[in-house]
């Protein structure tokens, strides 16, 4: 039989955080987690150089079913306080663009700092964990759960579940936090794919001959929301930082609002280009401001016609208008949890403490981080919702 004051199911970013500050307060705790090391999302991320925070973090940069939800834990630990902990550990960080702090050498600095953090505090990290059975213990004994991994028998008297969505199944997300808290009678909000790329249908896979193109474009939903940044063209479908954006707020057989163009009026660029260079082709003029091979993509199948600018009509001049800046593009799907950086939905917050996370129906029993209904922006926020949910946890416990 192994005893732990507390039991948190997870070593990724939530898990581990949670277990230093319980540690830092002299907490004995124990992380099970099925991997064969630490951290493995964070590694992951942002490319190999982890975007561990933003300068801007508000509680409008999150979704979830209950939006007020995240406000508490946002203002107990802010993105200062994380980029506190990193200047302590003298992590070099940049900041790439829209608020983002990256890593400058690797993700493997914010690891290494949360494994230090753990082993200065005796934090009992146990890997390669099948965790088997799992209830809650009655009477008057002090644990309230019992666990049973790799057939050894663990109690506890607080059981965090830090065991993150389903994105990324290569690094073997599972449902088992959802699983948990069905188990315990928690409401559990359908998970789906979020921060994901989309994927053509098949009327409009001529566009996979722009592979890795990138540009700058405004992309809305159906709900209004929109965002500004690079979309990029794969073989699979369209993806770069403004697609996995708006991937949150997308529902299935809508579509997106797509402007290729957006610093620029089509319409006036070529009424005053007429002036001056009447005689200069469509093709030309286009490829000023767009990809040449878009433009020329265009024209193999017959969106746009090659023709002198001065014999450019006003019908002609509208359909530009609505292929440049109102595309309306219709996704097949997204790519799923493949590719996904973060899954949406979880459990139900309605049903959590937003001050400690601890579950309203059944005492002890916590849950952090990705495995919650909440979903942040790409750009670092939902780094900082691990950061800030397990330090709520944390002090909930303490």
């Amino acid at each position: 039989m192994n005893y732990s004051q507390t039991i948190i199911i997870g070593a990724g970013a939530a898990g581990l955080f949670c277990a230093s500050q319980l540690g830092k307060a002299n907490q004995q705790v124990t992380i099970l987690d099925n991997g064969k090391k630490i951290g493995r999302k964070i590694l992951m991320s942002g490319g190999g150089f982890c975007n561990f925070t933003n300068l801007d973090v508000t509680p409008q940069h999150y979704l979830s079913q209950n939006p007020h939800f995240v406000k508490s834990a946002l203002a107990r630990f802010t993105q200062w306080d994380f980029i506190a902990l990193v200047a302590e550990y003298d992590i070099p960080y940049h900041e790439k663009e829209l608020g983002q702090l990256f890593c400058d050498n690797s993700a493997e600095d914010i690891v290494n700092m949360l494994q230090t953090e753990c082993d200065k505090y005796q934090v009992n990290i146990q890997l390669r964990q099948q965790i088997e059975h799992i209830e809650k213990l009655e009477g008057n004994s002090k644990a309230r759960f019992q666990l049973q991994s790799n057939g050894q028998i663990w109690q506890c008297e607080n059981l965090v579940i830090a065991t993150g969505g389903l994105s990324m199944p290569a690094l073997s997300a599972t449902p088992f936090g959802y699983q948990i808290a069905e188990q315990f009678g928690l409401n559990v909000i359908a998970p789906r794919a979020s921060l994901v790329p989309f994927t053509w249908r098949e009327t409009d896979k001529f566009y996979t001959a722009l592979s890795g193109i990138s540009l700058p474009v405004c992309v809305t939903a159906k709900c209004g929301k929109s965002f500004s940044n690079n979309l990029l063209f794969t073989h699979r479908g369209i993806s770069g930082p403004a697609i996995l954006q708006i991937s949150n707020y997308w529902q299935p057989n809508e579509s997106l609002e797509i402007d290729l163009l957006p610093a620029e009026n089509i319409q006036d660029f070529l009424n005053k280009l007429r002036q001056s260079s009447p005689k200069l082709h469509l093709k030309t003029a286009l490829s000023r401001l767009l990809p040449q091979k878009l433009v020329e993509l265009w024209l193999s199948q017959n969106l746009i016609q090659e023709e002198v600018l001065a014999n450019l009509s006003k019908v002609r001049l509208q359909n530009l208008e609505n292929l440049i800046h109102h595309w309306q593009f219709q996704p097949n799907g997204t790519e799923g949890y493949r590719t996904a950086e973060v899954t949406m939905g979880g459990v139900d917050t309605q049903e959590i403490s937003s001050k400690t996370m601890e579950s309203h129906k059944v005492k002890g029993l916590y849950f952090i981080g990705e495995v919650l209904d909440v979903t942040g922006w790409l750009g670092g926020y939902n780094f900082q919702w691990a950061w800030s949910s397990a330090y709520a946890c944390a002090s909930g416990i303490r």
